[in-house]
């Protein structure tokens, strides 16, 4: 059978079929103080919001105000320990939750009712693909008005108050109504522990008058929150452990391939045992670029069909045998579908299933046991290594740039590249910086973060506040695109309120380049900018922020040389000038086949 694979929705419904350890053991997310009976003040429903995040690792809450949300707010502020950023835009406060959370593992936002909802809604939706929990705080109506013919502001003119609730819901995988204190710690609780446990953002709408009451369930400091853990069906797991080992110990030239989910089943420590017990070479699939040490002595680069890290495609499509862990076939990640992997020949590797070859398929396993108990079956095997290390060639250098010759793309990154430690993480936005930032060679612990599988332009603004707001001792660098920085820009300002120090690379070339690879046309074309003026502006003297406009190889040293140098404590911004056509080669192969993707004909009816 020659079925190919590279279409494959592999994302499976969450498996119901596991329960508690069998000792009724929990997992303790963080201690809480000592039992104490508090005072009114501290006893209300605000209050115990605020414990409950900080509680989970949640320090910093990104919000927009509005009417229905203030009282809440009063009550998150005046939690110790929890910190209130103020953004300026809630679709923004939305991204920034997004890059909290792919550090600290779970991130929270709070917005007011419908204008503020549905505003951010774009953002939890692109978590919610993502697989990162969000708490999504919704400030509601007056818990007097649910069941009345009342028509009130914020919405769309009608006496229901569920068009906000109804967007949610495909978006979040629990949404709680708060507008009764009774019920309110148990739907708080559940709401919370539903994000953890499924990975996944949870929306909650608070009414604007509850805020502030006590009410005797939140008059003493909350149990500590705890998550009953997850464990795999032992039988079902010996039993496809033993045949994944018995299908690929039996493989001439077997080789591992990481995948974005990888992060959600928490197993990326159990893959890199895999990987060095088994001999076998490594790629990672582009989402999950910064998942697997690319330290690793066997590893190839990214698996990305037609646009892979050189030679690693012809290793990985050769092999006869490969496992795939925590896999996403969309699209994108095949190359419009290109991906030359047989399915006969795969072992697919998702957070709570197994399915080897044409099957058997092997549920309610969990990714992470898995890994750990192939590691033991498996017979080391470096043969596609081997492979790969007769046929290598390494990649040249750019071009050397003459004096004051146009600064080219690929010069940009080969001086970014020598900036990485394990002091610094990147974070790449849709466009050309995908593919230009897949080819960085990330040193140990740096850190590596872009929004692949909804792929929304503009996310990496709000990102980089939220993952920097995460990981203070860590300098962010973010490659963004004129055309997505012209959606989120606004809160580079939050940015310096916050005493951030990212490097900001503004890679100027006129327009939407992605897109103009995919199918051109003059809506391609965007507005030209003063992006140094307008960070100036918004700088307005408050705040550490230093800016630099470059367009020749010379001056990018400088400015390099100074982001790192005399302003490594400031936020900085550099708008690098490019020509409009200059691309990534990755971006012009693929951006044809995405192109010849999405311009397939009707089947015949």
């Amino acid at each position: 059978m020659d079925t190919k694979i590279g279409s494959i929705d592999a994302s499976k419904p969450t498996c119901n079929d596991v329960g508690s350890l069998p000792n009724g053991g929990v997992s303790i997310v963080q201690n809480s103080v000592s039992p104490a009976v508090m005072g009114s003040s501290e006893a209300t429903l605000g209050r115990h919001i605020a414990r409950r995040l900080v509680q989970i690792g949640v320090t910093d809450v990104f919000s927009v105000p509005g009417d229905f949300n203030l009282t809440l707010l009063d009550h998150l502020i005046a939690e110790p320990g929890l910190n209130l950023i103020g953004c300026c835009n809630e679709l923004n406060a939305g991204y920034a939750a997004d890059g909290y959370a792919r550090s600290r593992g779970v991130g929270a936002c709070v917005v007011t009712f419908t204008v503020g909802g549905l505003s951010v809604l774009n953002a939890i939706a692109g978590a919610y693909s993502e697989n990162l929990p969000i708490i999504c705080i919704v400030g509601g109506p007056n818990s007097n008005d649910y069941g009345t013919n009342r028509i009130l502001h914020h919405t769309i003119g009608l006496p229901d108050f569920s068009q906000e609730l109804r967007c949610f819901q495909t978006v979040t995988c629990y949404q709680a109504i708060v507008n009764n204190l009774e019920d309110a710690h148990e739907l708080i609780d559940t709401a919370i522990s539903t994000a953890l446990k499924e990975s996944k953002p949870v929306y909650i709408s608070v009414s604007c008058n509850l805020s502030a009451i006590p009410h005797p369930t939140f008059s003493r400091e909350p149990v500590p929150f705890s998550l009953a853990p997850r464990v795999s069906n032992q039988m079902g797991l010996q039993t496809a452990v033993e045949a994944a080992a018995e299908f690929l110990n039996k493989a001439v030239k077997p080789v591992l391939v990481g995948g974005p989910k990888l992060r959600v089943a928490k197993a990326t420590d159990a893959f890199v045992e895999l990987a060095n017990v088994s001999g076998y070479a490594v790629a990672v699939m582009p989402s999950a670029k910064g998942l697997v040490p690319e330290h690793l002595p066997r590893f190839l680069g990214t698996y990305w069909g037609a646009v892979s890290t050189a030679f690693c495609a012809e290793i990985v499509e050769s092999a006869d045998a490969y496992l795939f862990a925590g896999p996403i076939f969309n699209d994108y990640s095949s190359v419009g579908y290109s991906l030359l992997l047989k399915k006969e020949k795969a072992i697919l590797v998702q957070p709570d299933r197994v399915v080897i070859g044409n099957g058997p398929s092997f549920g309610c396993i969990l990714m992470k046991d898995f890994l750990v108990e192939l590691a033991k079956k498996i017979k080391c095997n470096t043969t596609a290594y081997e492979n790969y290390h007769r046929i290598f060639v390494p990649q040249g250098m750019p071009l050397e740039s003459q004096p004051k010759e146009p600064l080219r793309v690929n010069v940009l990154f080969k001086h970014i590249q020598a900036m990485l430690s394990s002091d610094t993480a990147v974070i790449a936005e849709t466009g050309d910086s995908w593919f230009n930032c897949q080819k960085l060679k990330l040193p140990e612990d740096c850190g590596y973060e872009f929004q692949m599988q909804y792929g929304s332009i503009g996310w990496s603004v709000g990102a980089t506040l939220g993952y920097a707001q995460a990981v203070p001792n860590k300098r962010v660098i973010a490659c963004i695109g004129d055309g997505s920085f012209q959606v989120t820009a606004q809160d580079v300002s939050t940015m310096l309120r916050c005493g951030q120090k990212s490097i900001i690379f503004l890679i100027n070339n006129g327009g939407y380049t992605i897109e103009v690879e995919i199918h051109d046309g003059p809506y391609n074309v965007i507005k030209n900018w003063d992006y140094t003026g307008l960070i100036d502006a918004i700088h307005n003297g408050e705040g550490n922020c230093w800016t630099s406009k470059v367009g020749y190889e010379e001056e990018l040293v400088e400015a390099i040389k100074t982001a790192t140098g005399d302003k490594k404590d400031c936020l900085c911004f550099i708008e690098v000038i490019a020509h409009k056509d200059d691309t990534s080669k990755e971006l012009l192969e693929w951006g044809s086949r995405v192109s010849a993707a999405n311009s397939r004909p009707p089947n015949p009816q």
